[in-house]
C-alpha cells in the first residue's frame, strides 16, 4: 500500500476521532449546563414561592395555563384579524368580543357561586377546567375554518375564567409565611408571562405547519396541567361540609352574603379598587383595538424617530409596549407591598392621564407607544390591588364568587373599551377620547383615595372573626358544616320593679337574652339565685 494512502487514512482517522471527542465534550457540556440551569431555575422558583411545595405547584400550574392560552391565541390570530379586509376584520373582532363577553356574563351568577359551594373540591375543579380546555382546544383545531370555532372558543374562555377564579381563591390557602398576597399573585403572573414567552416560538413554529397545530400542542399542555392540579396539597381545599352540597342551592344567596362585600364596611375598599381597575382595563382595551385598526387604516404614522417601521412594525411596537407594560406590572408587583390600593390606583391614573394628554397634543408613534406602556403598566398594578383586596377582605366562603364578579366586571370593561375602539375615529380624535376618559378616571381616583385614606391592607387573609370584628357583625355560612341548633324562645320578661325598694334596681349575674350585656355564646348558664341588691348612686 502506498505511503501517501496510509498517511491520508491516518489523517482522516485523527480528524474523525477529534470530531467525535469534540462532539462528546460539547454534549457533555450542554448536559452539565442544562442541569445547572435547571437547578438554578428550580432554586429560584422555590425561593419565589417561599419554599412552599403547594405554592410551587400552583406557580407551575399557572405557567402551564398561560402557555396554553398563548398557543390558542397564536392559533386563532390568523383567523380573526390578519389577512382579511379592514371592514371584515372589524366585523370579526366585534363578533369575537361578543363571544368573549358571554362567558363572563355567566361567570358571576353561575360559576362563582358553584365554586364557592364546592370549595372543598377545589383541586378537582382546577383539574376539570384543564381537561375541558384540552378537549375544546383540540376541537377548535378540527373546526378552525368553520363557524364551530366560535362555540368552542366560548367554552375555552369560560373554562379559562373559571380556572382563574379557582386559582385565585386557592392562593390564600397555600400562602407561605413572609409572602404577601399581592406578591404571590404578581410572582404567579411573572411565571405565566415567562412561560407564554418561552412557548411562543414553539407556537409560531407549529403555526408554520398549519394554524391547527398550536392548538393541539396547547391540548397536551393542558393535560399536563390537569395532572399538576391533582397533585396540589389537600389544604388547597376547604374543609368538607357534613351535608352534601346541592348545586341549585349554590345559586341562591341569603341576605348579607353578597359577593365583593357589598353592603358591608369591608366591601367599600374592594368595590372602590375594582372600579378603578375596571376603568384602566377599559382604556387598555380601547388602545389595543383602536390603535390596531388605526395603524392598519393608515391613520397613525409609522415613523419612529425618523425611521419608517411599516404597518407591521408599528403594530408590533404598540403590541410590544402593551406586553412589556403588563410584564413590568407583574415584575414590580413581586416586590411591591400593596397597603393602600386606592392611593396606588389614583397615582397611576394621574400619570396615565398626563401621558394621554401629551399623546393627543403631539400625535406620534413614539408617544402613542409610551401611552400604551404606561396604561398597561398601571392596569396590571391595579389588577393586583383588586386581587389583594379580595383575598384579604372577603371571607373564604364568598371568595370565589367575589373573584368571579371582579373578573366579570374587568372583562366587561375590556369589551366595552374594545367596542369603543372599533368606532372608526381618526387617529388624533381617538387618542383625545382616551385622554378625556383618563382625566375623568384620575379625578375620580383622587376623590376616592381621599375618602378611603384610612383603609389599609395588612398583606394576609383575614379570618372570619377578624372581619366580623371590623364590621361589627358576624357572617353566616351559606353552607354550614353542621345544622344550627334551634334557638330557644326567651322567657317572658318578669316585672320585678315592685320587688326593689326606691333608689335600687335589680341586678342579675346572667341573662338568657343576647344583648350588650352578654350574648348567647358568651353568657354562662348559672342557676338563678336570690335577687341581689345594688345601690344606685345617682
Amino acid at each position: 500500500m502506498p505511503l501517501s494512502s496510509r498517511s491520508g487514512r491516518s489523517v482522516l482517522g485523527r480528524t474523525v476521532g477529534t470530531g467525535i471527542r469534540a462532539t462528546r465534550l460539547l454534549l457533555r457540556g450542554s448536559l452539565h449546563g442544562g442541569r445547572w440551569m435547571t437547578r438554578r431555575a428550580g432554586t429560584a422558583r422555590a425561593r419565589s414561592a417561599g419554599n412552599e411545595v403547594g405554592m410551587v405547584r400552583l406557580f407551575d400550574l399557572h405557567a402551564l395555563s398561560c402557555a396554553g392560552d398563548t398557543l390558542i391565541a397564536i392559533g386563532l390570530a390568523g383567523t380573526i384579524f390578519f389577512d382579511v379586509p379592514l371592514g371584515e376584520a372589524r366585523n370579526k373582532v366585534a363578533l369575537y368580543l361578543l363571544v368573549t363577553m358571554v362567558p363572563f356574563a355567566m361567570l358571576a351568577p353561575v360559576v362563582g357561586p358553584l365554586l364557592d359551594h364546592f370549595r372543598h373540591g377545589r383541586r378537582y375543579a382546577l383539574a376539570a377546567t384543564m381537561l375541558g380546555r384540552a378537549f375544546l382546544a383540540w376541537l377548535i383545531s378540527d373546526y378552525i375554518g368553520g363557524f364551530g370555532l366560535y362555540p368552542a372558543a366560548f367554552g375555552v374562555l369560560a373554562l379559562s375564567r373559571a380556572y382563574g377564579v379557582a386559582r385565585s381563591a386557592a392562593v390564600p390557602r397555600l400562602l407561605p409565611e413572609g409572602l404577601g398576597l399581592s406578591q404571590a399573585g404578581a410572582r404567579a403572573s411573572v411565571y405565566g408571562t415567562v412561560a407564554g414567552a418561552l412557548v411562543a416560538p414553539i407556537g409560531l413554529a407549529a403555526f408554520w405547519f398549519g394554524p391547527q397545530w398550536p392548538l393541539r400542542v396547547a391540548s397536551l399542555i393542558f393535560l399536563i396541567g390537569m395532572v399538576i392540579s391533582l397533585r396540589l396539597p389537600p389544604r388547597a381545599d376547604s374543609e368538607p361540609p357534613e351535608r352534601v352540597p346541592r348545586p341549585l342551592r349554590a345559586l341562591r344567596r341569603r341576605d348579607g352574603e353578597r359577593p365583593l362585600g357589598r353592603g358591608r364596611p369591608a366591601g367599600r375598599l374592594v368595590i372602590a379598587t375594582l372600579i378603578g381597575s375596571a376603568a384602566l382595563r377599559g382604556l387598555y382595551g380601547f388602545l389595543l383595538l383602536f390603535l390596531a385598526f388605526a395603524i392598519k387604516g393608515g391613520d397613525l404614522t409609522t415613523d419612529f424617530f425618523g425611521r419608517s417601521l411599516g404597518a407591521q412594525g408599528a403594530l408590533g411596537l404598540v403590541g410590544g409596549a402593551l406586553a412589556v407594560g403588563s410584564f413590568l406590572a407583574t415584575a414590580i408587583g413581586t416586590r411591591l407591598h400593596i397597603h393602600r390600593p386606592t392611593a396606588i390606583q389614583s397615582s397611576g391614573t394621574i400619570i396615565v392621564a398626563g401621558v394621554a394628554v401629551l399623546a393627543a397634543l403631539k400625535f406620534s408613534l413614539p408617544l402613542v407607544a409610551l401611552l400604551c406602556l404606561v396604561a398597561s403598566l398601571f392596569s396590571g398594578i391595579a389588577k393586583l390591588a383588586v386581587d389583594a383586596s379580595i383575598q384579604e377582605r372577603i371571607p373564604e366562603r364568598l371568595r370565589a364568587s367575589s373573584f368571579a364578579h371582579s373578573e366579570t366586571v374587568l372583562m366587561l370593561a375590556f369589551v366595552a373599551g374594545g367596542g369603543l375602539g372599533l368606532v372608526p375615529f381618526t387617529g388624533r380624535a381617538g387618542v383625545a377620547v382616551a385622554a378625556c376618559v383618563a382625566a375623568l378616571v384620575a379625578a375620580r381616583g383622587v376623590l376616592v383615595a381621599t375618602r378611603l385614606r384610612g383603609e389599609r391592607l395588612v398583606g394576609r387573609p383575614l379570618g372570619d372573626d377578624e372581619l366580623a370584628t371590623e364590621q361589627g357583625t358576624e357572617f353566616d355560612d351559606p353552607a354550614p358544616t353542621s345544622p344550627a341548633p334551634p334557638r330557644a324562645d326567651p322567657p317572658p320578661p318578669v316585672d320585678d320593679d315592685d320587688l326593689a325598694p326606691p333608689g335600687f334596681h335589680i341586678y342579675r349575674p346572667s341573662s338568657s337574652v343576647g344583648g350588650p350585656g352578654g350574648t348567647e355564646d358568651e353568657n354562662r348558664r348559672e342557676p338563678r339565685g336570690p335577687v341581689a341588691w345594688a345601690g344606685c348612686w345617682w
